[in-house]
Protein backbone atom coordinates (compact mmCIF):
# COMPACT_ATOMS: atom_id res chain seq x y z
CA UNK A 1 0.00 0.00 0.00
CA UNK A 2 1.24 3.64 -0.84
CA UNK A 3 2.58 5.38 2.19
CA UNK A 4 -0.01 8.69 2.76
CA UNK A 5 1.36 12.05 2.45
CA UNK A 6 0.61 13.99 5.04
CA UNK A 7 -0.40 17.72 5.51
CA UNK A 8 0.16 19.02 9.10
CA UNK A 9 -0.66 22.11 11.00
CA UNK A 10 -1.52 24.22 8.13
CA UNK A 11 -3.78 26.74 7.59
CA UNK A 12 -5.23 25.97 4.07
CA UNK A 13 -7.26 28.44 1.89
CA UNK A 14 -8.42 29.90 -1.75
CA UNK A 15 -10.86 28.22 -3.71
CA UNK A 16 -10.10 23.95 -3.70
CA UNK A 17 -7.11 24.18 -1.84
CA UNK A 18 -6.23 20.35 -1.45
CA UNK A 19 -8.28 19.42 -4.87
CA UNK A 20 -8.46 16.22 -5.91
CA UNK A 21 -6.37 14.80 -3.35
CA UNK A 22 -5.61 11.02 -2.91
CA UNK A 23 -4.33 8.81 -0.15
CA UNK A 24 -3.41 11.64 1.91
CA UNK A 25 -3.74 12.05 6.02
CA UNK A 26 -4.08 15.20 7.34
CA UNK A 27 -3.57 16.39 10.57
CA UNK A 28 -4.11 19.46 12.55
CA UNK A 29 -5.36 21.78 9.96
CA UNK A 30 -7.39 24.34 9.46
CA UNK A 31 -9.52 25.05 6.03
CA UNK A 32 -10.60 28.41 6.32
CA UNK A 33 -11.69 31.42 3.40
CA UNK A 34 -12.15 29.51 0.29
CA UNK A 35 -14.69 27.16 -1.45
CA UNK A 36 -14.43 23.07 -1.84
CA UNK A 37 -10.84 21.99 -0.33
CA UNK A 38 -11.01 18.32 -0.94
CA UNK A 39 -13.26 18.75 -4.32
CA UNK A 40 -13.23 15.33 -5.89
CA UNK A 41 -10.55 13.21 -3.25
CA UNK A 42 -10.79 10.06 -2.30
CA UNK A 43 -9.01 8.23 0.56
CA UNK A 44 -8.45 10.89 3.04
CA UNK A 45 -8.58 10.67 6.73
CA UNK A 46 -8.57 13.95 8.71
CA UNK A 47 -7.98 14.21 12.42
CA UNK A 48 -8.07 17.58 14.78
CA UNK A 49 -9.19 19.54 12.04
CA UNK A 50 -11.59 22.70 11.67
CA UNK A 51 -13.64 23.19 8.81
CA UNK A 52 -14.42 27.07 8.48
CA UNK A 53 -16.01 27.60 4.94
CA UNK A 54 -18.20 25.97 2.25
CA UNK A 55 -18.58 22.47 0.94
CA UNK A 56 -15.74 20.90 2.01
CA UNK A 57 -16.10 17.47 0.97
CA UNK A 58 -17.91 17.47 -2.27
CA UNK A 59 -17.43 14.22 -4.69
CA UNK A 60 -15.31 12.79 -2.23
CA UNK A 61 -15.06 8.72 -1.64
CA UNK A 62 -13.42 6.87 1.19
CA UNK A 63 -13.30 9.31 3.64
CA UNK A 64 -12.69 8.92 7.53
CA UNK A 65 -12.68 12.04 9.75
CA UNK A 66 -12.00 12.33 13.49
CA UNK A 67 -12.09 14.91 16.32
CA UNK A 68 -12.83 17.57 13.28
CA UNK A 69 -15.59 20.03 14.07
CA UNK A 70 -17.50 21.87 11.51
CA UNK A 71 -17.81 25.85 12.33
CA UNK A 72 -20.92 26.78 11.10
CA UNK A 73 -20.16 28.45 7.88
CA UNK A 74 -18.66 25.21 6.95
CA UNK A 75 -22.34 24.78 5.33
CA UNK A 76 -23.28 22.07 2.75
CA UNK A 77 -20.11 20.41 3.78
CA UNK A 78 -20.76 16.70 2.76
CA UNK A 79 -22.44 15.96 -0.48
CA UNK A 80 -22.28 13.54 -3.07
CA UNK A 81 -19.80 11.81 -1.27
CA UNK A 82 -19.54 7.96 -0.63
CA UNK A 83 -18.26 5.69 2.61
CA UNK A 84 -17.73 8.74 4.89
CA UNK A 85 -17.04 8.05 8.19
CA UNK A 86 -17.09 10.80 11.40
CA UNK A 87 -16.54 10.58 14.67
CA UNK A 88 -16.28 12.68 18.08
CA UNK A 89 -17.36 15.81 15.80
CA UNK A 90 -19.08 19.28 16.80
CA UNK A 91 -20.54 20.36 13.51
CA UNK A 92 -22.52 23.88 13.70
CA UNK A 93 -22.97 24.19 9.91
CA UNK A 94 -26.47 23.19 8.37
CA UNK A 95 -27.37 21.48 5.10
CA UNK A 96 -24.94 18.90 6.09
CA UNK A 97 -24.81 15.29 4.27
CA UNK A 98 -26.52 15.83 1.27
CA UNK A 99 -27.03 12.41 -1.26
CA UNK A 100 -24.43 10.35 0.50
CA UNK A 101 -23.95 6.51 0.15
CA UNK A 102 -22.85 4.60 3.39
CA UNK A 103 -22.48 7.27 6.18
CA UNK A 104 -21.72 6.40 9.45
CA UNK A 105 -21.44 9.01 12.40
CA UNK A 106 -20.66 8.72 15.94
CA UNK A 107 -20.52 10.83 19.23
CA UNK A 108 -21.33 13.75 17.09
CA UNK A 109 -23.03 16.47 17.92
CA UNK A 110 -24.97 18.33 14.84
CA UNK A 111 -25.95 21.84 16.69
CA UNK A 112 -27.82 23.52 13.48
CA UNK A 113 -29.16 20.32 11.78
CA UNK A 114 -31.31 22.24 9.14
CA UNK A 115 -31.36 20.03 5.88
CA UNK A 116 -29.69 18.02 7.24
CA UNK A 117 -29.04 14.00 5.72
CA UNK A 118 -30.94 14.67 3.11
CA UNK A 119 -31.17 11.53 -0.10
CA UNK A 120 -28.94 9.73 1.75
CA UNK A 121 -28.55 5.91 1.86
CA UNK A 122 -26.81 3.47 4.12
CA UNK A 123 -27.08 5.95 6.85
CA UNK A 124 -25.35 4.43 10.35
CA UNK A 125 -26.04 6.87 13.71
CA UNK A 126 -24.68 6.49 17.11
CA UNK A 127 -24.91 8.69 20.11
CA UNK A 128 -25.78 11.60 18.03
CA UNK A 129 -27.22 14.60 19.26
CA UNK A 130 -28.77 16.95 16.41
CA UNK A 131 -30.66 20.45 16.43
CA UNK A 132 -32.73 21.51 13.31
CA UNK A 133 -36.11 20.55 11.46
CA UNK A 134 -36.78 18.55 8.34
CA UNK A 135 -33.91 16.02 9.66
CA UNK A 136 -32.89 12.87 7.28
CA UNK A 137 -35.56 13.61 4.75
CA UNK A 138 -35.99 10.96 1.77
CA UNK A 139 -33.22 8.78 3.41
CA UNK A 140 -32.99 4.82 3.08
CA UNK A 141 -31.51 2.22 5.04
CA UNK A 142 -30.62 4.08 8.23
CA UNK A 143 -29.70 1.93 11.64
CA UNK A 144 -29.70 4.78 14.82
CA UNK A 145 -28.59 4.13 18.48
CA UNK A 146 -28.89 6.64 20.61
CA UNK A 147 -30.65 10.02 18.66
CA UNK A 148 -31.21 13.02 20.67
CA UNK A 149 -33.30 14.73 18.59
CA UNK A 150 -34.72 18.37 18.57
CA UNK A 151 -36.69 19.25 15.40
CA UNK A 152 -39.80 19.28 13.22
CA UNK A 153 -40.40 16.94 10.65
CA UNK A 154 -37.57 14.54 10.80
CA UNK A 155 -37.73 11.29 8.51
CA UNK A 156 -40.20 12.38 6.32
CA UNK A 157 -40.20 10.12 3.17
CA UNK A 158 -37.91 7.83 4.95
CA UNK A 159 -37.42 3.69 4.32
CA UNK A 160 -36.41 0.81 6.00
CA UNK A 161 -35.48 2.59 9.10
CA UNK A 162 -34.74 1.38 12.48
CA UNK A 163 -34.10 3.52 15.79
CA UNK A 164 -33.02 2.20 19.38
CA UNK A 165 -32.84 3.96 22.56
CA UNK A 166 -33.43 7.13 21.06
CA UNK A 167 -35.25 10.20 22.61
CA UNK A 168 -37.15 12.37 19.43
CA UNK A 169 -38.84 15.93 20.29
CA UNK A 170 -40.47 16.15 16.77
CA UNK A 171 -43.48 17.40 15.07
CA UNK A 172 -44.71 15.68 12.38
CA UNK A 173 -42.30 12.75 12.59
CA UNK A 174 -42.02 9.42 10.28
CA UNK A 175 -44.59 11.28 8.05
CA UNK A 176 -44.82 9.23 4.45
CA UNK A 177 -42.23 6.48 5.46
CA UNK A 178 -42.26 2.63 4.64
CA UNK A 179 -40.85 0.11 7.20
CA UNK A 180 -40.07 1.97 10.16
CA UNK A 181 -39.33 -0.16 13.64
CA UNK A 182 -38.60 1.80 16.85
CA UNK A 183 -37.55 0.11 19.65
CA UNK A 184 -37.02 1.39 23.58
CA UNK A 185 -37.23 5.31 22.63
CA UNK A 186 -39.40 7.89 23.97
CA UNK A 187 -41.28 10.48 21.33
CA UNK A 188 -43.00 13.90 21.61
CA UNK A 189 -44.63 15.12 19.01
CA UNK A 190 -47.73 16.16 17.04
CA UNK A 191 -49.19 14.18 14.51
CA UNK A 192 -47.06 11.48 14.60
CA UNK A 193 -46.51 9.18 11.35
CA UNK A 194 -49.20 10.06 9.29
CA UNK A 195 -49.20 8.95 5.59
CA UNK A 196 -46.87 5.75 6.57
CA UNK A 197 -46.71 2.24 5.70
CA UNK A 198 -45.45 -0.63 8.33
CA UNK A 199 -44.50 1.33 10.86
CA UNK A 200 -43.64 -0.80 14.60
CA UNK A 201 -43.38 0.69 17.99
CA UNK A 202 -42.27 -1.71 20.72
CA UNK A 203 -41.16 -0.30 24.60
CA UNK A 204 -41.71 3.37 23.39
CA UNK A 205 -43.30 6.12 25.73
CA UNK A 206 -45.13 7.99 23.49
CA UNK A 207 -47.00 12.21 23.91
CA UNK A 208 -48.92 13.20 20.59
CA UNK A 209 -51.71 14.99 19.72
CA UNK A 210 -53.62 12.92 16.36
CA UNK A 211 -50.52 10.75 16.56
CA UNK A 212 -50.33 7.38 14.35
CA UNK A 213 -53.19 8.43 12.34
CA UNK A 214 -53.75 7.38 8.06
CA UNK A 215 -51.03 4.63 8.75
CA UNK A 216 -51.51 1.14 7.26
CA UNK A 217 -50.35 -1.76 9.35
CA UNK A 218 -49.33 -0.16 12.60
CA UNK A 219 -47.26 -1.90 15.15
CA UNK A 220 -47.37 -0.99 18.99
CA UNK A 221 -46.13 -3.72 21.36
CA UNK A 222 -45.78 -2.86 25.03
CA UNK A 223 -45.75 0.62 24.47
CA UNK A 224 -47.23 4.09 26.57
CA UNK A 225 -49.25 6.49 25.31
CA UNK A 226 -49.25 9.54 27.46
CA UNK A 227 -51.26 12.47 26.59
CA UNK A 228 -52.03 11.04 23.45
CA UNK A 229 -55.57 12.37 21.93
CA UNK A 230 -57.44 11.64 18.77
CA UNK A 231 -55.07 8.36 18.20
CA UNK A 232 -55.16 6.33 15.53
CA UNK A 233 -57.16 8.34 12.55
CA UNK A 234 -58.01 5.90 9.77
CA UNK A 235 -55.15 3.56 10.62
CA UNK A 236 -55.05 -0.08 10.11
CA UNK A 237 -53.68 -0.89 13.79
CA UNK A 238 -52.65 -3.74 16.23
CA UNK A 239 -51.91 -1.81 19.39
CA UNK A 240 -50.89 -3.05 22.79
CA UNK A 241 -50.65 -0.42 25.57
CA UNK A 242 -49.70 -0.99 28.88
CA UNK A 243 -51.11 2.76 29.87
CA UNK A 244 -54.40 4.94 29.19
CA UNK A 245 -55.02 6.72 26.19
CA UNK A 246 -56.76 10.03 26.57
CA UNK A 247 -58.39 9.26 23.44
CA UNK A 248 -59.16 7.39 20.09
CA UNK A 249 -60.77 8.98 16.93
CA UNK A 250 -61.85 6.57 14.31
CA UNK A 251 -59.53 3.59 13.59
CA UNK A 252 -59.95 1.95 10.38
CA UNK A 253 -59.10 -1.79 11.50
CA UNK A 254 -57.47 -3.76 14.07
CA UNK A 255 -57.33 -4.45 17.47
CA UNK A 256 -56.65 -1.52 20.36
CA UNK A 257 -55.69 -2.95 23.93
CA UNK A 258 -55.04 -0.51 26.86
CA UNK A 259 -55.33 -0.40 30.44
CA UNK A 260 -58.04 2.86 29.72
CA UNK A 261 -59.81 5.06 27.58
CA UNK A 262 -61.20 8.38 28.21
CA UNK A 263 -62.85 8.75 24.92
CA UNK A 264 -63.41 6.76 22.12
CA UNK A 265 -64.98 8.14 19.29
CA UNK A 266 -66.54 6.04 16.45
CA UNK A 267 -68.41 8.13 13.33
CA UNK A 268 -70.41 5.39 11.85
CA UNK A 269 -70.02 7.74 8.57
CA UNK A 270 -66.56 7.55 8.57
CA UNK A 271 -65.65 4.15 9.42
CA UNK A 272 -67.05 0.75 9.99
CA UNK A 273 -66.49 0.38 13.83
CA UNK A 274 -67.25 -3.94 13.94
CA UNK A 275 -63.80 -3.66 12.04
CA UNK A 276 -61.83 -2.83 15.16
CA UNK A 277 -61.91 -4.50 18.64
CA UNK A 278 -61.02 -2.60 21.41
CA UNK A 279 -59.95 -4.43 24.22
CA UNK A 280 -59.53 -2.23 27.97
CA UNK A 281 -60.79 -2.16 31.68
CA UNK A 282 -63.07 0.99 30.98
CA UNK A 283 -63.85 3.54 28.52
CA UNK A 284 -65.10 6.86 30.05
CA UNK A 285 -67.16 8.00 27.51
CA UNK A 286 -68.25 6.75 23.75
CA UNK A 287 -69.52 9.44 21.11
CA UNK A 288 -69.82 9.26 17.78
CA UNK A 289 -69.30 12.48 17.18
CA UNK A 290 -65.66 14.37 17.25
CA UNK A 291 -65.83 17.26 19.53
CA UNK A 292 -65.34 19.54 16.52
CA UNK A 293 -68.35 18.33 14.85
CA UNK A 294 -70.46 19.35 17.25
Amino acid sequence: MAKKTVVSEKRLTGERALFNSKNMLIENCVFDDGESPLKESSKIELNHCIFGWKYPLWYCKDVKVTDTNWLEMGRAGVWYTDNISVKNAVIQAPKNFRRCNNVSLTDVALTKAEETLWNCNNVKLEKVTAKGNYFAMNSNNIEIDGLKLDGNYSFDGCTNVVVRNSTFMSKDAFWNCKNVEVYDSFISGEYLGWNSENLTFVNCTIESLQGMCYIGNLKMKNCKLINTTLAFEYSDVEADISSRIESVLNPASGLIKAEAIGELILEKDQIDPAKTFIECKTVDEMSDTVEWRR
